[in-house]
C-alpha cells in the first residue's frame, strides 16, 4: 500500500447567494470583543451569532470528539461550537440537515510550530465525530491579508471587512482596559459593569449603522481605489471616512462623559497591579478556560489589566516587517553578473520596498486610529507599546525569528512592565503543555537573573487544575500586596498629609472621584493609589486653607456622615479611629 500526501478536504462553499440565510457563528474572545464582532458583522450584511463562553462541559465534550494530545483551547472551542450545534438540533427544533445548511463557523487559522495550525483540522474531525459532518468550517489566515476571497464566496475578506473588524477589535479593547482599571476602585460595587454595558450598546448601534452607511465616492477614494485591487470606490471611501472622520471618536466622548457622571472611584484603595501576559487564547478568554483568573484577582483585591489584541497584531506586522528585511540580506548575496540577474534583483528589491512601505503604513494608521480612539475615551486605557522596543528588550534573550505562539512577547513584555514599574505582579497564563509558552518560560530564567525584581508567576491552565493555580497565584499575589502596600505608605509619608486628610479633599472635590481623570506617574511609583496620593497632595500644597494641615497628623474624631456623593446617594462616613491601609 503506498503513501500519498495529505490532501485538504474539499469544503462545501459559502456563496454570496446564501448571504442571507446563513449564519454565521463566531466567538472565543471576551464578551466585548464577541458582541461588537457581532455588530459588525451584521452592518456588513451578515447573518452572526455568538457562541457562548466555554465552560467545564465544553471542554469535556471536546476531549470527547477530538484527537488527544490537543491543548486546552482548542478542546474548550470545539466543544463549545459542537454543544451550540446540539442545542439547535435538540432544543430549537432544527434538523441536522438544516444545521448543516444554515450555519457557518467562521474561524482564525494559521501555521507554524503551534497546535493552533491544526486547529481547523480539529473542528472537522469533532463535528464529524458528534453527527455534524459536512459542517462548513470558514477559515481566513491571520497573516493572509484582505485579499482571501474571490467574487463568488459568502464571506468577502476584502479592505471594507478588515477595517471593520480591526475596528471592533480595537473598540473591544479600548473598553475592556478602561473597564479594568476603574472597577476594582468603584465605590458603588457592579457599577462600573452596569454603566459599560450601556457603552457597549452604544457603540455596537454605531458599528451598525456604520456597514449601512453609503456615500458617493469622490475622486480621492477612486484615485486610491485605482491602486488598491480588490476594493471598489465606495469601499475606498468608507475606509477614508473612517480614517479621517470623527464617526467613533465623537460616540466615544460622549461615552466618556457618561462613565465620568455615572460612576464615582475611590483611588486612595491600594490595589497591586497584576498584568497578564501569555498564550493569545489563555491570556483572553474570560471563562474556565483560564480558570475564571481575571475576577478571581479582582475579588482577591488585585487591579488586573489583560492584554489587547492590538499588541498581538503589532506583533505580526512587525514580525512581516523582519522577514522582509532577512530576505533582503539573502537576496542580495552576489549572483551572476549579467544584464538579465541585475533587472531581476532590481525587481525584486522594489517589491520588497513596495511590501515593506506597505506595512509600516498598515502599522502607523492603525495605531493612529487607535491612539485616536483612546484619548477620545479618556485616555485611561494604556497606549500601544512599540513593536520595535519590545523586540530590542527580548533579543538578548529570545530570537525575534523564533515563531510559534507570542514569539518574543512574553519575555518582551515582563521587561517591559519591570523596567517602566507598571506591574506589581506579571502572571502568565498558558495551555498545558504549550511550546511556544515553554520556550519563553525558559528564557525568563535568564529574565529574571537579570531582573531579580520582577515578581512572575507561570500557570498552566486545563480543564481541572482549579484549586493548585490558585494556591500558585495567590503566593505571587501576597508578595504583590506586600509591595504595593509599602509603596502606598511610603509615598502618603512623602505627601506630609493624612489618609482621612486626602480622602476628605476628594470628598469635597467631584473632579477627583471621577474615574477617567489623568493622574501624573511619579517615577518609580507603581501603584494607581500611591500616584493618586501624591497627585492629590501637589493639589493641596496650592490651596493654603488645605496646606496647614501637612503634617499634622491623623484627624481624629471627625464624623461626615451623610454625604451624597453620587445620584445614586452613597454615603461614606469617617470613622472615629485612623484608617489603616489594607
Amino acid at each position: 500500500m503506498g503513501i500519498g500526501h495529505y490532501i485538504r478536504p474539499v469544503e462545501r462553499p459559502f456563496t454570496r447567494a446564501e448571504r442571507e440565510r446563513v449564519t454565521c457563528l463566531f466567538g472565543g474572545l471576551t464578551a466585548r470583543h464577541d458582541a461588537l464582532i457581532l455588530a459588525a458583522f451584521r452592518g456588513l450584511g451578515y447573518r452572526g451569532a455568538r457562541i457562548p463562553t466555554p465552560t467545564k462541559a465544553d471542554f469535556q465534550t471536546g476531549k470527547e470528539y477530538c484527537n488527544p494530545g490537543m491543548c486546552n483551547p482548542a478542546y474548550f472551542t470545539v466543544g463549545a461550537l459542537v454543544n451550540y450545534l446540539k442545542r439547535l438540533r435538540d432544543d430549537a427544533g432544527l434538523s441536522t440537515e438544516a444545521v448543516l445548511r444554515d450555519y457557518a463557523f467562521v474561524t482564525a487559522g494559521s501555521s507554524g510550530p503551534c497546535r493552533f495550525g491544526m486547529y481547523e483540522s480539529e473542528f472537522r474531525l469533532g463535528l464529524r465525530n458528534s453527527g455534524f459532518d459536512g459542517f462548513r468550517v470558514l477559515a481566513f489566515q491571520q497573516k493572509g491579508g484582505v485579499r482571501q476571497s474571490n467574487q463568488t464566496c459568502g464571506l468577502t475578506i476584502d479592505g471594507e471587512f478588515a477595517v471593520t473588524l480591526l475596528t471592533s477589535l480595537m473598540l473591544g479593547d479600548l473598553l475592556n482596559d478602561t473597564a479594568n482599571r476603574i472597577r476594582p476602585y468603584e465605590r458603588i460595587p457592579g457599577q462600573t459593569d452596569r454603566v459599560f454595558g450601556r457603552v457597549l450598546d452604544r457603540l455596537r448601534d454605531r458599528l451598525c449603522a456604520w456597514g449601512h452607511r453609503s456615500s458617493r465616492p469622490g475622486i480621492p477614494a477612486r484615485l486610491v481605489a485605482s491602486m488598491a485591487p480588490g476594493m471598489t470606490p465606495g469601499q475606498v471611501q468608507k475606509v477614508l471616512r473612517q480614517l479621517l472622520g470623527a464617526y467613533f471618536t465623537t460616540a466615544l466622548e460622549e461615552c466618556a462623559a457618561l462613565i465620568n457622571e455615572e460612576i464615582e472611584v475611590d483611588y486612595t484603595r491600594p490595589k497591586p497591579i497584576c498584568k497578564v501576559i501569555g498564550e493569545f487564547w489563555a491570556q483572553m478568554t474570560e471563562g474556565d478556560g483560564n480558570f475564571n483568573m481575571f475576577s478571581f484577582l479582582e475579588t482577591q483585591g488585585a487591579e488586573a489589566h489583560a492584554p489587547t489584541i492590538m499588541t498581538w497584531a503589532n506583533y505580526l506586522l512587525d514580525v512581516a516587517q523582519c522577514t522582509l528585511m532577512d530576505e533582503k540580506g539573502r537576496a542580495e548575496h552576489p549572483g551572476p553578473r549579467t544584464c538579465g540577474a541585475f533587472v531581476s534583483r532590481a525587481r525584486q528589491r522594489l517589491a520588497r520596498q513596495k511590501r515593506l512601505a506597505g506595512l509600516a503604513l498598515i502599522a502607523k494608521t492603525l495605531n493612529r486610529e487607535y491612539e485616536r480612539m483612546r484619548l477620545a475615551l479618556g485616555g485611561l486605557a494604556h497606549p500601544q507599546l512599540a513593536p520595535a522596543e519590545l523586540r530590542r528588550l527580548a533579543n538578548p534573550y529570545f530570537d525575534y525569528r523564533i515563531a510559534g505562539g507570542e514569539g518574543y512577547l512574553e519575555v518582551a513584555k515582563t521587561i517591559y512592565y519591570s523596567m517602566n514599574h507598571l506591574a506589581h505582579m506579571i502572571l502568565s497564563l498558558k495551555p498545558f503543555g504549550c511550546l511556544p509558552s515553554t520556550q519563553s518560560d525558559g528564557a525568563q530564567a535568564a529574565v529574571r537573573a537579570r531582573y531579580p525584581d520582577i515578581n512572575f508567576v507561570p500557570v498552566e491552565t486545563s480543564g481541572d487544575g482549579d484549586i493548585n493555580a490558585y494556591s500558585r497565584v495567590l503566593m505571587a499575589l501576597g508578595d504583590a500586596k506586600t509591595r504595593c502596600k509599602d509603596e502606598f505608605e511610603a509615598c502618603l509619608k512623602r505627601t506630609g498629609y493624612s489618609l482621612d486628610t486626602i480622602r476628605r479633599f476628594c470628598q469635597e472635590h467631584r473632579e477627583l472621584r471621577r474615574p477617567l481623570q489623568q493622574v501624573p506617574r511619579s517615577d518609580g511609583v507603581v501603584g494607581r493609589a500611591a500616584n493618586f496620593v501624591l497627585h492629590v497632595a501637589s493639589v493641596m500644597d496650592a490651596n493654603p486653607a488645605w496646606e496647614r494641615l501637612k503634617h499634622a497628623g491623623p484627624d481624629r474624631g471627625r464624623i461626615r456622615a451623610g454625604v451624597s456623593t453620587s445620584a445614586a446617594g452613597y454615603v461614606q462616613i469617617w470613622s472615629d479611629s485612623e484608617e489603616s491601609v489594607s
